[in-house]
């Protein structure tokens, strides 16, 4: 054993128990530092009290404090009296700060309830709902308030803006449009036929393909998916230029972002959104007379006789009415989800996953009431 090496010398004096230290008592003998506390344990038998002198340890480290700190710890819990005496002032410094602490074991989970669980949650998302709901319907008067101060000073209102959005909402939205109604009329028009065709009835699938092409599944389709495509772009540009504080940017200069980013993107999706939606009910109509023609052997003048006998005026306009509004609720919900994005990338991610869910279950929703309202006018 070398000099530096730390030491225990032990002393007894009555029912005293005197440790005598020295050496250095660090990490880099952490082996004979171990050693001289196990030591102490060891002759602490028969003792009333252990007293540490610490006045001969010539350098002192964390490891070192730890380890007495520990061994005092370990022989008060044995309803012995152990305390340190000699410690020079960096020592006891040293010493209070790692002061031991046992590991304890974490407390049994309380007993839940899998029902009041469940509650619970159910509780919660129908607050946050109607936080949601209080939220978007702030917003809507933002914007109401932005169109009236445009309607007041038309030079503010950004016709370049407007145009671009239409040619991406619309013109560049078309094509998959068109492709998803064509093959959702196809699919209608052909389980219609095979379900007709037990009672004789394959005529009247026209009738089927053009009711609800034209009165629900065009502008639905169409509503859909310009959420899923539009809805989310406009939320991921507006939460980008958040995250880069662009937004902000704006509000220095003295500019709107309700006005100058807002807007124009609501506008371009009010307007866009009827036109899709007649290009949608075309493409459908032009699938299901198709796959009547080839599977029903319906020739297209007979589909087109029987399709102006089937649907009305009112049919085809219950679609384009209903385009509009939900128009409108997608661009209110995109863009407020993402002037709503925080400084980071996942605050986007999990505002545009937001925007599109919120978009479409609320479009679902607005489809049902206008369905209610119209057939409660008998429309």
């Amino acid at each position: 054993m070398t000099v530096d090496e730390p030491q225990a010398d032990i002393e007894r004096r009555g029912d005293e128990l005197r440790a005598i230290l020295s050496g250095v008592w660090t990490s880099a003998h952490a082996a004979p530092v171990e050693q001289a506390a196990a030591a102490i344990m060891q002759e602490k038998q028969g003792a009333g009290q252990v007293i540490f002198d610490l006045s001969g340890i010539a350098s002192l480290d964390t490891l070192g404090a730890w380890v007495l700190d520990r061994t005092r710890h370990q022989i008060g819990e044995l309803g012995l009296h152990a305390d340190f005496v000699g410690a020079r002032p960096e020592h006891r410094v040293l010493l209070d700060e790692v002061a031991y602490r046992g590991f304890q074991e974490a407390p049994p989970a309380p007993r839940r309830s899998g029902v009041i669980d469940f509650l619970a949650q159910v509780g919660e998302g129908v607050v946050q709902a109607g936080r949601d709901l209080v939220k978007g319907v702030s917003f809507l008067g933002e914007v109401v308030a932005a169109i009236f101060r445009v309607c007041l000073h038309p030079a503010r209102f950004r016709l370049t803006s407007v145009v671009h959005h239409i040619d991406m909402v619309g013109f560049r939205g078309a094509p998959i449009v068109v492709l998803i109604s064509f093959l959702v009329g196809c699919i209608v028009a052909q389980q219609g036929l095979f379900q007709l065709q037990r009672f004789g009835a394959q005529a009247f699938v026209v009738n089927l393909v053009g009711i609800l092409t034209l009165r629900e599944l065009c502008v639905l389709l169409t509503s859909i998916m310009v959420a899923g495509r539009s809805g989310s772009a406009f939320t991921a540009e507006l939460g980008s230029m958040k995250m880069r504080e662009e937004v902000d940017a704006l509000r220095v200069m003295g500019l709107d972002p309700i006005e100058v980013l807002v807007l124009p993107r609501i506008f371009a999706i009010i307007i866009s959104l009827p036109l899709l939606t007649f290009i949608s009910a075309m493409a459908g109509l032009f699938g299901g007379g198709l796959v009547s023609w080839l599977y029903g052997g319906i020739p297209p003048e007979i589909f087109l006789v029987r399709l102006q006998q089937a649907v009305g005026m009112s049919t085809f306009l219950v679609g384009l009415i209903k385009a509009p509004f939900m128009a409108l609720v997608i661009g209110v919900i995109a863009t407020q989800e993402g002037l709503e994005v925080q400084g980071s990338a996942e605050s986007l991610g999990r505002q545009v996953t937001s925007s599109v869910v919120k978009a479409i279950f609320t479009v679902i929703v607005v489809d049902g009431l206008f369905a209610m309202f119209f057939a409660a006018i008998n429309y």
